[in-house]
């Protein structure tokens, strides 16, 4: 039997990657020690906590891409636990020399696209849509992250199916993942579950979305979506104040009592100083399955009436960026945790969300909010 290289296993080791943190384990100091004897391979790991519930995955990871290794017969690995320096080590390596607490998404040169998905009241679909819009950039190759900004209607891991707490590294969250999409929500927080209510008022729901922001490792993202309570209140003024350059998209129904209330939380934007993008009229007509005549469940027109408002009041252009045709199915894989737009891309609502998913992510970032590097001149 040919000798193995150790360079070679090196060299396969460095393709693994962790699966919260998407960068190869080699470069994350996990790696503890590699022994070779004749054709057994010795692998022994340090994980960021006991408990890593992802221990099963990257150990598979790594029994496959070292077995594949020339004259490799067998791959044990065997598997430790970070210890605080170590764990205060790979935070300050993920942080780039970021100080804590500071919003990665503010930083001078950071070319995350931000959107801040708005109601003006509940039952839209807001949520819904949010998944549907960021699955649908995932998977199109997007990297992608949800913040469930909604902290007591909290909703997106449900949609997601995700059922995983994060795992929490000196203080540093990782946030779940499914779909390709990085999401952090209160649920996972709450020691009672679901069913246990959230009584936060105004300046502990700024904590918890600051916390959500500076303390959540997101990487390096190409598109963060955050899902905002209904309305104009704490969350959506919390949001202007701590991601200055997020654009607002408006979520409305065709019914002319929702169309007039998301109207309210998109003018919001004047006051806030931000940009909204545009409406998305979700919960159109529909063509009826046994005659082909349109059916249109909630009226006509409302996700026009509030983009030609929008427009005149905000005086910018403010379009309509598509009208997501009444599916059931849309609900039943939110409560599923199977997005429609990966269960059957080509439905109509579908189709609709991928086109505007793809939209919203190529969009040309603007300069608001963003620092120049620029000093006045003094004269």
């Amino acid at each position: 039997m040919a000798s193995i290289n150790p360079e070679d296993i090196q060299a396969a080791l460095a393709k693994v990657e962790d699966p919260e943190i998407h960068r190869p384990i080699t470069d994350l100091g996990m790696v503890k020690s590699v022994d070779i004897d004749g054709g057994v391979v010795k692998v022994a790991i340090f994980l960021t906590v006991s408990g890593c519930p992802m221990k099963d995955t990257i150990t598979q990871r790594i029994t496959i891409a070292v077995g594949s290794v020339r004259g490799v017969s067998e791959v044990q690995v065997e598997l430790d636990v970070m210890n605080d320096e170590q764990r205060k080590k790979l935070r300050s390596t993920l942080q780039g020399g970021r100080e804590e607490k500071e919003i990665v998404f503010t930083q001078p040169g950071n070319r995350t696209h931000v959107y801040a998905i708005t109601s003006g009241k509940g039952g839209v679909g807001k949520s819904s849509v949010t998944v549907n819009l960021a699955v649908a950039m995932a998977a199109a190759g997007h990297t992608v992250g949800i913040v469930d900004a909604d902290i007591y209607g909290h909703s997106i891991p449900g949609l997601l199916g995700i059922t995983t707490a994060p795992t929490v590294v000196e203080g540093m969250i990782m946030p779940s993942e499914a779909y390709g999409v990085r999401a952090i929500s209160m649920l996972p927080f709450k020691p009672g579950g679901s069913s246990q209510p959230v009584a936060f008022r105004g300046p502990m729901l700024h904590r918890a979305l600051q916390q959500f922001l500076s303390d959540v490792w997101w990487g390096d993202l190409d598109v963060l979506l955050l899902d905002l309570p209904p309305g104009t209140g704490d969350i959506a003024m919390s949001t202007a104040q701590l991601l200055p350059s997020a654009s607002l998209v408006v979520v409305t129904t065709p019914q002319a009592a929702a169309a007039d209330v998301a109207v309210r939380a998109g003018m919001l934007a004047e006051q806030l100083k931000q940009n909204v993008t545009g409406v998305i009229e979700n919960m159109s007509g529909f063509p009826c399955p046994h005659c082909g005549e349109p059916i249109d469940l909630f009226g006509v027109g409302g996700g026009a009436r509030v983009a030609e408002q929008l427009s005149a009041g905000l005086g910018t252009s403010v379009p309509l960026m598509g009208r997501v045709p009444f599916d059931p199915r849309l609900r039943i894989g939110g409560d599923a945790g199977q997005p429609l737009v990966l269960a059957d891309p080509d439905a109509p609502a579908a189709a609709m969300l991928i086109d505007m998913a793809a939209r919203l992510a190529g969009k040309p970032r603007g300069l608001v909010g963003q620092s120049l590097g620029l000093t006045p001149a003094v004269r």
